[in-house]
């Protein structure tokens, strides 16, 4: 079954973790890296394994990243990853050993949060489609990040991917900055009908961080992880308050600015007479 899966990865300055990503992916005989201009060493470490081949797109949506990714692919699997997963030992086992002939079109694969290397006992991370037949696969944008659609079966790997990101803190929030601007754009204008019992909390600002550091600690037992615990939940709070302060700024302007409009729209007068 190897033989006929492609990885494909996204990049943009991955230094810090690329190199682990691609150690594991060794036993491929393409790898796809749809890359967005690294200015760091990305690139070299990219180079430094001749099975990678890397095509340079200026990155727009993530969707548009992997669908342009899922052009340069002609192999009959395609094995999705980000820059920091790492494929355990177990799962390639599995993925060989599925059936040539299998019915299914796609592979869902869990995960496990790491935090410097150590694995956690629970992740907010959902279980996420991985592994797929490239005919039956299209990527559409869900808020700032991705997700796939494939047409036909789907069934779940039990082994897991370890998610890795060693990169500094410094990029990990302009990261989350940007990303929950695009949060706050979505949670702002989909129907309430539309949106997840999580997404409705989120919208009430004040509860979601402190939901998220229970929910981290107490129900995925992250405090029984130690520091590495603790690590994760202060992360994962702080990126729920930084979207509830995008929440309240934009409210915030979008108000004053109707008011400024009603204004405008009573008093045209003074507007006039003032300017």
């Amino acid at each position: 079954m190897l033989e006929e899966v492609t990885p494909l990865i996204l990049t943009f300055n991955e230094s810090p973790n690329i190199d682990r990503t691609l150690h594991h992916l060794t036993w491929a005989k393409r790898i796809v890296v749809i890359d967005s201009c690294s200015t760091d060493t990305t690139l070299e470490i990219l180079r430094s394994y001749l099975q990678v081949e890397i095509f340079y797109r200026d990155f727009d949506t993530f969707a548009n990243q992997c669908n342009y990714g899922l052009e340069q692919i002609n192999t009959e699997w395609i094995l999705s990853l980000d820059a920091d997963y790492l494929v355990t030992d177990e799962l390639i086992a599995e993925i060989d050993a599925l059936p040539k002939d299998s019915l299914l079109d796609g592979y869902f694969a869990r995960f496990k949060y790491c935090v410097f290397g150590k694995p956690l006992r629970g992740t907010l991370l959902p279980p996420r489609e991985v592994l797929f037949r490239r005919e039956k696969g299209v990527y559409v944008d869900d808020g700032h990040a991705h997700r796939l659609r494939v047409n036909g079966k789907s069934a779940m790997l039990s082994s897991y991917i370890h998610h890795d990101d060693r990169k500094p803190l410094s990029r990990w929030l302009w990261a989350q900055d940007r990303y929950m601007i695009i949060e706050t754009k979505k949670l702002l204008e989909t129907p309430d009908n539309e949106l997840t019992f999580g997404d409705r909390i989120r919208q009430q600002k004040i509860l979601a961080p402190f939901v998220i550091l229970f929910y981290c600690l107490i129900l995925n037992k992250g405090i029984l992880d130690g520091w590495a615990g603790w690590y994760y939940a202060f992360q994962r709070m702080l990126a729920e308050i930084l979207l509830s302060i995008h929440l309240i700024e934009t409210e915030r302007l979008h108000k004053s600015s109707n008011q400024g409009k009603a204004y405008s729209a009573n008093y045209p007068s003074a507007i006039t007479e003032g300017s």
